[in-house]
C-alpha cells in the first residue's frame, strides 16, 4: 500500500466547503504542471527550500524526526542528526515536487533517468510463476517503485482512498499510469490480491506503516528498539505463498536507482515475531548509508499497546539536545 506524505493538508480540509477542495486540486494540478515542464534538478531543489522552511517552522515535525535518529543512532554527534533530520524532510517534500514528471511524463523519459540493480530477485520468481510481495519502506521516492513494479508483472496494490474525492481521483491516475491495478483496503480487496499474487502476480507493501490497530501488527526490534510493527506484509506472504523482496527507489544527482535484494529467510518463519523481526531488519539494511532518503519525520517508534516510554512524549522524555533545535 503505497501513502503519499500529507503534512496534514487531506485531513485538515476534510470537512471544508467544496471551494477549498477545488483550490486544493488546483494548486495540486499546478504544482505537477510546472515541476513537469522543469528539469527534475530544479524540482529537487524547489522540493529541498520548501523542505527547508518545513524544518525550521514545523517544531513537531522537526523534533520526530531527530527523535528517531536518537533512537536509530544513538552514536551520532547532535549536529550530525540535525543535519540528516533536515536532508529526511527535504527529501520528503523532493518525492512532492517530483510526482509532477512521474504522473504527467511519458514513462520513457522516466525510465531513461532509471538504473535498476538486483531485478533478478523479482524476475526469477515471477518467471516461474511465483508471485512475488516486494516490501518497500518510507525511503527514497516509493511511488516511483510502485510504477516501476507495475512494468515487471500484474501488479495489483492495496489502496485507501482520500477524503477529497478529486485529489483521490488525480492519486488513483498516477499510480495506475504504467498498469498496475488498485484495491481498496477492505477483506474484498485483500483477498483479490491475494487471488493475483497466487496466480503469479506482484504486489507492494509499506513494511514500515504503523497500523492503527492494536491487532494488526506486534512489538519487534527496529534498529534494536522495541515498535508496533504491521503484521499485514507477513499475512500476505504466508497466504500467498509468494517470494518476498526488498525494495526501494533511491535519488541519484541525475535521476533514480533501483535496489531490489531478496529477504532473508527468516521472512518465510511460522514464528510471527520472528519474520518481523527479519523483515525491520531488511528495512535497516536498506536505511543504512541511505539515512537522509527516509522518512525519520514519521513516529515509527511507538509502541501497541503504549509501552512503559512514551518516545514522543517530548514534557518527559526532552530530545537529547532540547535547547538546540530551534535554529
Amino acid at each position: 500500500m503505497w501513502i503519499l506524505p500529507s503534512f496534514g493538508i487531506v485531513m485538515a480540509v476534510t470537512s471544508k466547503p467544496v471551494w477549498l477542495e477545488w483550490t486544493v486540486v488546483s494548486l495540486v494540478k499546478v504544482l505537477m504542471t510546472v515541476t513537469r515542464l522543469i528539469p527534475i534538478r530544479w524540482s529537487r531543489a524547489l522540493g529541498k527550500g520548501v523542505g527547508r522552511v518545513l524544518y525550521r517552522f514545523n517544531a513537531r515535525m522537526r523534533r520526530v524526526a531527530i527523535r528517531n535518529l536518537e533512537l536509530a543512532y544513538p552514536d551520532w554527534a547532535p549536529d550530525k542528526r540535525r543535519a540528516v533530520a533536515l536532508q529526511s524532510v527535504q527529501s520528503t517534500v523532493e518525492l512532492l515536487t517530483e510526482i509532477g514528471p512521474l504522473w504527467l511524463g511519458s514513462w520513457s523519459k522516466t525510465s531513461a533517468m532509471l538504473t535498476v540493480e538486483g531485478i533478478e530477485a523479482v524476475t526469477e520468481p515471477l518467471a516461474s510463476g511465483r508471485g512475488v510481495i516486494v516490501l518497500g519502506p518510507h525511503l527514497g521516492n516509493w511511488e516511483l517503485l510502485g510504477m516501476h513494479l507495475a512494468t515487471l508483472g500484474d501488479l495489483v496494490a492495496l489502496y485507501e482512498p482520500l477524503a477529497l474525492k478529486r485529489v483521490d481521483r488525480l492519486v488513483h491516475r498516477g499510480r495506475q499510469r504504467t498498469g498496475g491495478r488498485l484495491v481498496p483496503t477492505t477483506p474484498r480487496g485483500i483477498a483479490e490480491l491475494v487471488r493475483s499474487v497466487r496466480r503469479g502476480g506482484i504486489t507492494g507493501i509499506l513494511p514500515d506503516q504503523v497500523p492503527k490497530d492494536d491487532k494488526a501488527g506486534l512489538n519487534a526490534p527496529f534498529f534494536g528498539v522495541e515498535c508496533f510493527t504491521a503484521t499485514l506484509a507477513y499475512n500476505l506472504i504466508k497466504r500467498s505463498g509468494a517470494a518476498a523482496v526488498m525494495g526501494t527507489v533511491l535519488r541519484t544527482p541525475t535521476g533514480f536507482h533501483a535496489i531490489y535484494r531478496a529477504t532473508e529467510e527468516g521472512v518465510y518463519s511460522d514464528d510471527s515475531l520472528e519474520a518481523l523481526t527479519a523483515i525491520n531488519r531488511g528495512v535497516e539494511n536498506l536505511i543504512v548509508g541511505n539515512e537522509a532518503q527516509y522518512q525519520w519525520q514519521y513516529k515509527r517508534f511507538r509502541c501497541r499497546p503504549q509501552g512503559p516510554v512514551d518516545h514522543y512524549d517530548w514534557l518527559n522524555s526532552p530530545l537529547i539536545d532540547e535547547a538546540r533545535v530551534s535554529l
